[in-house]
């Protein structure tokens, strides 16, 4: 009989010592380590989902005491009571999909109360703020006018060092042949590790079997599928 393995809520940790840094965010990190030494006063990041953003993100807010704000938040809240007394922020999430006028005048609001605290934004998005349709001439010029830095989807190297880590997290002794069979054959995200180190966890929970590489298998097949 197969048991369901029960809910404990494991959580992802944004602090900074989980910050894996590697070729493909090294210079995104670099730009939080020169905090607060930034030639202007925004910054995008930018990169594909589960590259990092906003766990980069973050660790900045944690160095810089910003407010921290999804950009679905946007639509409906003041950014005054957004920002309260921060004088830097993060918007998380911005895409295509999130402009229209609302949003674009009350990004624009939060621009400027940042630049008049003498803050930094820090503005996460998969695309650059070049691409993003925004229609607030005065907006298009201030996200325009900003650095960008992108993060590359991880390499080899840096996924097989956080399947382990997301492994031992959850005190599961994978060996690295079990690690590099997972690597070249899982989506290359991080988002995608630890949704498959989680699939794996439940799955030996249920079975009462070690995660060995078989199990693994039968986990990626499924998957797949």
């Amino acid at each position: 009989m197969t048991q369901l393995p029960l809910e404990f809520g494991f959580a992802p940790s944004f602090a900074a010592a989980d910050y894996l840094v590697s070729r493909c965010n090294e210079n995104a990190f670099a730009w939080v380590e020169r905090w607060p030494l930034w030639p202007g006063p925004a910054l995008a990041v930018c990169g594909p989902p589960g590259c990092g953003k906003t766990h980069l993100a973050h660790v900045w807010q944690a160095r810089s005491n910003a407010a921290f704000i999804d950009a679905s938040q946007l639509a409906t809240a003041d950014p005054a009571q957004l920002l309260q007394l921060a004088g830097s922020c993060v918007v998380d999430s911005i895409a295509g999909a999130t402009f229209d006028s609302s949003v674009e005048r009350a990004l624009l609001h939060l621009y400027n109360m940042v630049v008049e605290r003498r803050g930094q934004l820090m503005l996460c998005a998969e695309a650059p703020p070049a691409r993003w349709p925004v229609k607030l001439a005065d907006l298009r010029s201030r996200v325009s006018a900003a650095a960008v830095v992108t993060i590359e989807p991880p390499d080899d190297g840096l996924l097989e060092t956080l399947l382990a880590k997301l492994f031992a997290d959850r005190q599961l002794a994978v060996d690295r042949g079990t690690i590099i069979y997972i690597v070249t054959r899982m989506e290359r995200s991080f988002d995608a590790a630890r949704r498959l180190v989680d699939a794996i966890d439940r799955a030996a929970m249920a079975a009462h079997r070690r995660p060995s590489l078989g199990l693994v298998r039968e986990v990626l097949e499924r998957s797949a599928g």
